[in-house]
């Protein structure tokens, strides 16, 4: 699959996204498939993390780890968003109903709103496979948008 930026091998379990909504148009920032939820979680508090530091300043580089897609950046009009941000990355038992989540196969979705414009972002990570339905969130953005694997049942 290329909507997210990165081939999705057979071989890979989970899928995670970040995507910006403003105006009623959403875009995808960024997004990895890696072959297991720990990664999936990591990754997501490395951009929730990376975008709520980048607040009023530039983004940190890239992180080299298992070829990181790490997200474009956001501006944030107001401190709500990036402390809702650093916020989830932090708690653990958040993090925790997270990885249960996404072990008994439900995505794992964290939106914050800067109130100030309206802009809404979405971490998002679930797995994937030919069993799991689709997650219940798919922003799509005219055409070129975020759109979650599908993956073809086999005939019996």
């Amino acid at each position: 699959m290329r909507g997210l930026g990165v081939e999705l091998d057979r071989n890979l379990d989970y899928v995670a996204a970040v995507t910006v909504t403003a105006g009623g148009q959403a875009r995808r920032l960024g997004g990895i498939a890696v072959p297991n939820r720990r990664l999936v979680l990591r990754w997501l508090r490395r951009q929730a993390l990376r975008l709520a530091d980048a607040h009023g300043r530039e983004l940190p580089p890239p992180d080299p780890w298992l070829r990181a897609r790490d997200v474009h950046p956001v501006t944030f009009h107001g401190s709500d968003a990036p402390e809702g941000l650093r916020a989830w990355a932090g708690d653990e038992r958040v993090q925790d109903e997270a990885i249960s989540a996404l072990e008994s196969g439900r995505p794992a979705l964290l939106t914050v709103v800067d109130p100030a414009v309206g802009l809404r972002v979405t971490l998002a990570g679930w797995p994937v496979g030919p069993d799991l339905p689709p997650p219940p969130y798919c922003p799509r953005s005219r055409g070129r948008g975020f759109v979650p694997p599908r993956h073809r049942r086999e005939e019996t």
